[in-house]
């Protein structure tokens, strides 16, 4: 099957994977449901399919789809599954014993999986755009571009932002403007407030020197009667 679109003359890419340790006819169940399908069509059936060859193939169409994209410049939305075949590869040999002395040979099948994606018709192109504007939808790529001008345009709205912002712009004296200095130099309204409360703290603790807290110099009267006397 393989030749059977020349990408010289059609748009498209393809990937192959060789070797690969499961048998042709087991691939090709699931290569028949991705056939002439759409880019993400596909994915989803090999998304879904309860298969282990899926998980081998899905990873042979995303590389194919890598080359279409990054060799031919081609957009993933464009892109169909035009061809995808399993050739049969080399077999390994192994041996199992079995009853009465005897051994059983095992074959494990190997097979070489190739998928090819092609660019879609302008046909088919103009009625995927009419389906979309349709149902209101829009494409992976303008909704990629829709992204990237939104982000373009809070990175310029941030930026118009700092340039109004005011900074302290040195005058041609090499002097900084006297305003915002003498606003940073100002102490703070929780400052001073603190200032006064640790003021007042230590005046109460001090003690005074008319109050004698021991009592000594206190005069008796008694005393001063006797003396009298």
């Amino acid at each position: 099957m393989s030749g059977l679109i020349d990408l010289g003359t059609v748009a498209g890419a393809r990937s192959t994977h060789k070797f690969a340790r499961l048998s042709a006819s087991k691939a090709r169940v699931v290569l028949n449901l991705i056939r002439d399908a759409d880019l993400e069509q596909a994915r989803e059936e090999l998304q879904f399919c309860d298969r282990g060859a899926a998980t081998v193939i899905s990873k042979v169409l995303e590389s194919a789809v890598s080359n279409a994209e990054n060799n031919e410049n081609l957009s993933a939305d464009e892109l169909y599954v035009a061809e995808c075949w399993a050739d049969e590869g080399p077999t390994l040999k192994r041996w199992r014993p079995r009853a009465r002395g005897r051994a059983t040979r095992i074959n494990k099948r190997t097979c070489h999986i190739t998928v090819v994606v092609a660019q879609l018709s302008e046909d088919e192109l103009e009625m995927r755009a009419d389906r979309l504007a349709a149902s209101g939808r829009r494409s992976a790529d303008q909704d990629r571009a829709a992204r990237v001008a939104a982000s373009k345009e809070t990175e310029e709205e941030t930026e118009v932002v700092d340039a109004d912002s005011p900074e302290d712009v040195p005058t041609e004296d090499g002097a900084v403007d006297a305003e915002s200095v003498t606003e940073d130099e100002t102490p703070s309204e929780t400052e001073t407030s603190e200032e006064e409360q640790t003021e007042s703290e230590n005046a109460e603790l001090e003690p005074t020197n008319d109050e004698d807290p021991t009592g000594e110099d206190e005069e008796d009267p008694t005393a001063e009667d006797e003396k009298e006397a």
